[in-house]
């Protein structure tokens, strides 16, 4: 089967054959002793499929819940929204109109240029990391890297493009690191330049029409072009990576989503791009230690043009059991198979599974957009904390954790109104984090009107706010020990609850309950349990942030 018929098969929805023996050998695998690539770090773990599907969950993970979200680079800098580094080569675009607007055509100020004005002056990481562990958190996780390849550590591989040498000259992980080490929080770092290659493609057009028509955007420079400008001696092309033909169909914007999976007519990364690649997150991972890697790739990175992903994940799971006498690593990962939901963590985009899940998995999501946008917060546009708080309870009750991206302005620094809704998060937190940490799913995850409309994953995921919202009527579900948490995901108009599934005759539970608990207040309710469910009595006052009402029933 050469490569051409693997990447039509991938594109025509065959993700079981990328875990097969068959495809497995015919990806070119680096060879062993390749001069110039980074070890990875011998153990149990090898770099296949059947290999890691060995993995067990670590307890942290499963425990945590809820982690916080630091997805801030250059392209926030512009404060204009998500792949700004993409979209302002996008004559027309939003992005584009606001890049004339604010730094002149593209072919004069690219988004190199972009990244020499970002000082990051205001970015302070352990009181940001402190107001998430205040909050709740229970990880933290930084972008290493973004589609616009710029590295934000001391990279030995992206030597020249790294925030420690243009931009805001900062070791960025380096700082989160150091700061969720402080503040006892397990740390993650967040990859995903492996598709800058197609990603920047845009950067390699130029306008049809206006006075700078036929004139080249900036994609194309090389280190000859910079002689007495202030990248003078370093190479763009190291950064846009754009010195390749385009992909079939390119000026087609919407084309990049269907070349996700590198195939499609992609223009194929070279076996150097993917090399470097390679060498540069196994820098990452041995410089900073993280416990955590989240993958923007569908399966990992490359796959299926090449291993590279695998080595990477073979190589942080030993090295987690070298470091740590057990496996702590985890990977992240999307659209996955069964099979490969055994063998690393599968992580929803703006979404959530419909059933309780019987892998530990992940929904990352955002109070915002993914890179900060000034609109937004003018509209008052961020989600809230009971919108943040509902998708937790829900997420967690089908064996899920909840990654929340708080977005941060140009600066570093983060605005008023999503510093509100962090500490609101945390006031719900501490009066109801028992009912999260540590739990399990029970029989069942939930009741309610709100399941009925729930709608389906759609690729990475992105069902969330499609459904019904959540009211009083729906009920979430988690074990811990010998205790039952019910949360009701509102306050009872009529100053009642019944718990349809905890009836007399239940299925799913034959003990007799002997006390249900307000959580947040530690108050005993009044309860009756009949056939017909579990009656519970609200008090006539409501506690604060009563927009979920965790029951702890014994």
């Amino acid at each position: 089967m050469n490569r051409r018929k693997l990447l039509q098969g991938f594109a025509l929805g065959i993700p079981s054959l990328l875990a097969s023996k068959s495809f497995a050998n015919n990806i070119l695998p680096f060879a062993e002793n390749h001069k110039g690539l980074e070890p990875i770090i011998s153990g149990p773990f090898k770099p296949t499929w059947e290999s890691l599907q060995s993995y067990q969950t670590p307890d942290w993970f499963r425990d945590a819940k809820f982690g916080m979200w630091a997805h801030w680079g250059p392209q926030c800098q512009p404060e204009a929204g998500d792949w700004y580094a993409r979209e302002m080569y996008m004559e027309g675009n939003r992005k584009y109109k606001y890049h004339l607007e604010k730094y002149g055509h593209p072919s004069v100020f690219g988004f190199k240029d972009v990244i020499n004005v970002w000082k990051a002056e205001q970015w302070n990481p352990e009181e940001l990391v402190s107001l998430y562990k205040n909050c709740g958190a229970q990880y933290f996780m930084a972008l290493a890297n973004h589609h616009d390849n710029l590295d934000l550590y001391n990279s030995k591989y992206q030597k020249n493009w790294n925030s420690t040498k243009v931009g805001p000259k900062k070791d960025i992980i380096g700082g989160w690191a150091k700061a969720a080490k402080k503040n006892g929080l397990p740390f993650g770092v967040s990859v995903h330049a492996a598709h800058a290659w197609s990603w920047l493609e845009t950067a390699q057009r130029s306008d049809k029409n206006g006075p700078y028509a036929g004139v080249p955007y900036d994609g194309k420079l090389t280190k000859q072009d910079g002689k007495g400008k202030w990248w003078d001696g370093l190479d763009p092309q190291e950064l846009y990576a754009q010195n390749h033909p385009l992909s079939e169909n390119s000026l087609d914007n919407g084309m990049i989503h269907r070349q996700w999976h590198w195939g499609n007519g992609v223009a194929v990364p070279t076996q150097a791009y993917i090399e470097k690649f390679y060498n540069r997150t196994i820098d990452l991972i041995n410089k900073y230690s993280p416990d955590l890697v989240y993958f923007d790739d569908s399966q990992l990175p490359m796959w299926p043009i090449s291993d590279v992903g695998l080595r990477i994940t073979a190589h942080l799971y030993n090295k987690s059991i070298k470091d740590k006498g057990k496996l702590t690593g985890v990977i992240n990962g999307k659209i996955l198979d069964e099979n490969q939901r055994k063998a690393i963590i599968w992580d929803i985009e703006r979404g959530q599974s419909n059933n309780i899940e019987p892998f530990t998995w992940q929904t990352d999501t955002c109070i915002g957009d993914w890179h900060y946008n000034r609109e937004l917060y003018d509209r008052k546009g961020y989600k809230t904390a009971k919108t943040v708080i509902h998708t937790l309870i829900d997420v967690v009750s089908k064996n899920g954790n909840l990654m929340l991206n708080i977005p941060l302005r140009g600066d570093g620094s983060i605005d008023e109104l999503e510093r509100k809704v962090v500490e609101d998060i945390g006031v719900w937190m501490r009066a109801n984090g028992e009912s999260i940490y540590g739990t399990r799913p029970w029989k069942i995850f939930g009741e309610g009107p709100a399941q009925e409309g729930a709608a389906a994953l759609s690729a990475q995921g992105f069902n969330e706010g499609k459904g019904k919202p959540f009211t009083d009527k729906d009920i979430r579900f988690v074990v811990k020990g010998e205790n039952l948490f019910a949360t009701v995901m509102g306050w009872p108009t009529t100053g009642e609850v019944l718990i349809k599934s905890l009836g007399a005759n239940s299925p799913y539970r034959s003990s007799k309950i002997n006390q249900v608990v307000l959580l947040s207040t530690k108050q005993a309710l009044k309860f009756e349990q009949t056939n017909e469910g579990l009656k519970v009595f609200f008090p006539t006052s409501m506690p604060e942030e009563s927009y979920a009402n965790a029951l702890k029933i014994s």
